[in-house]
C-alpha cells in the first residue's frame, strides 16, 4: 500500500491564530505516517507568510520527517535589500520511496482582461519508484484570484501529460548514461494540490477531463470510490469571514486511467483544526 497525502498547511497557520508546524507533523503522522507527503504554502525566511517568524519551513519540516527525503519547488524566490536570505514560498513534496527524477514547473501568468491581484505559481513534479512500477506524483496550488491565470495552469499540467506520453519511446534512441539518458518518466501520474477551483468550475472540468478537445488524461479520484457522494469540504470549516460561501471542496487528487484499478480509498480529514484548509489522502495498492 502506498499512501499520499495532500495539504495545504497554510505556512502552519492553524485555526487558533498560531503558526505550528510540530502540529502539522503530528497530524500527518496520524494517518499512518504516509509515503508520499505533498504540501502547498511552505516558506523559507518569509515573515509576512508565517507571522513574524521569518522560519526555513523547508529545513523544518525537513527534520520533522527523517526518514522522507525532502523537494521544494519555489513559486517566488525574493531578496530584499539588507537580507541576507532570500524570501520564498511555493510547494514541497517528501518521499519515504527512491525518486527518480524532479521537475520544477514555472506555471503561466497570463495578464488578466482586468486588473486584479495575482503571483507566480509553481507545480511540483516528481518520480517516484514504488513497487508496482514508476509513477509521476505533481503537487501545486494554483492562482486564486485570477481565473483565467487559474485555467491556463491548468491547461499547462494537461499538456505536459501529453508531452510526456508523446516521449514514452525515447528510450530506443536515448544513451544508457549523462543528461540524455532517457530516466523513467512514466504515464502513469497523480496531480494533486489546493487548485482553488470547485466542483463543476471550469478548471474543475478541465482536469477531470470534462473538456476532451484540450485534455483526457485526468479524472478526480473522489468519485471513483465514492460514487455520487459529494466531495467532503477541504475548506470553509472554521472561517467563514475568509470563507463566506461555507464548507467546500478545492483540494483534490487527479489520477490518470490506469491508476483507478490501483486506488483503494481517497478520504479527507475534517477533524484537524491544525490548518483551515483539510487535508487529503490518497492510497494505492
Amino acid at each position: 500500500m502506498t499512501r499520499i497525502i495532500s495539504w495545504n498547511i497554510q505556512c502552519g497557520l492553524g485555526t487558533d491564530g498560531l503558526v505550528n508546524l510540530d502540529r502539522i507533523a503530528k497530524v500527518i503522522k496520524s494517518h499512518d505516517d504516509p509515503d508520499i507527503i505533498c504540501l502547498q504554502e511552505v516558506a523559507r525566511f518569509d515573515p509576512v507568510s508565517d507571522k513574524g517568524q521569518a522560519a526555513d519551513q523547508y529545513t523544518i519540516l525537513s527534520e520533522l520527517f527523517p526518514e522522507h527525503i525532502p523537494f521544494f519547488g519555489p513559486a517566488i524566490d525574493h531578496l530584499y535589500p539588507g537580507e541576507d536570505n532570500r524570501r520564498q514560498f511555493g510547494n514541497m513534496i517528501l518521499s519515504r520511496r527512491p525518486v527518480l527524477q524532479v521537475f520544477n514547473h514555472l506555471l503561466p501568468q497570463p495578464r488578466p482582461k482586468k486588473p486584479c491581484k495575482n503571483m507566480p505559481r509553481q507545480a511540483l513534479e516528481v518520480v517516484v519508484n514504488l513497487e508496482s512500477g514508476p509513477l509521476r506524483i505533481t503537487t501545486t496550488h494554483l492562482e486564486y484570484h485570477c481565473e483565467k491565470q487559474r485555467y491556463e495552469q491548468a491547461q499547462y499540467l494537461c499538456e505536459v501529460q501529453r508531452d510526456v506520453i508523446s516521449n514514452l519511446d525515447y528510450f530506443q534512441i536515448a544513451p544508457q548514461t549523462g543528461p540524455y539518458a532517457a530516466i523513467p518518466r512514466p504515464e502513469r501520474s497523480v496531480i494533486c494540490g489546493d487548485f482553488n477551483a470547485v466542483v463543476g468550475e471550469k478548471t474543475y472540468r478541465l482536469l477531470n477531463s470534462e473538456i476532451p478537445e484540450i485534455s483526457r488524461h485526468y479524472i478526480d479520484a473522489w468519485p471513483i470510490f465514492h460514487k455520487n457522494a459529494p466531495h467532503a469540504p477541504t475548506c470553509g470549516i472554521f472561517d467563514p469571514e475568509q470563507w463566506p460561501e461555507g464548507p467546500h471542496c478545492r483540494d483534490f487528487f487527479f489520477i490518470t486511467e490506469g491508476l483507478v484499478s490501483e486506488m483503494k480509498n481517497v478520504f479527507i480529514d475534517e477533524q484537524t483544526d491544525a490548518s483551515d484548509h483539510q487535508p487529503v489522502i490518497l492510497e494505492l495498492a
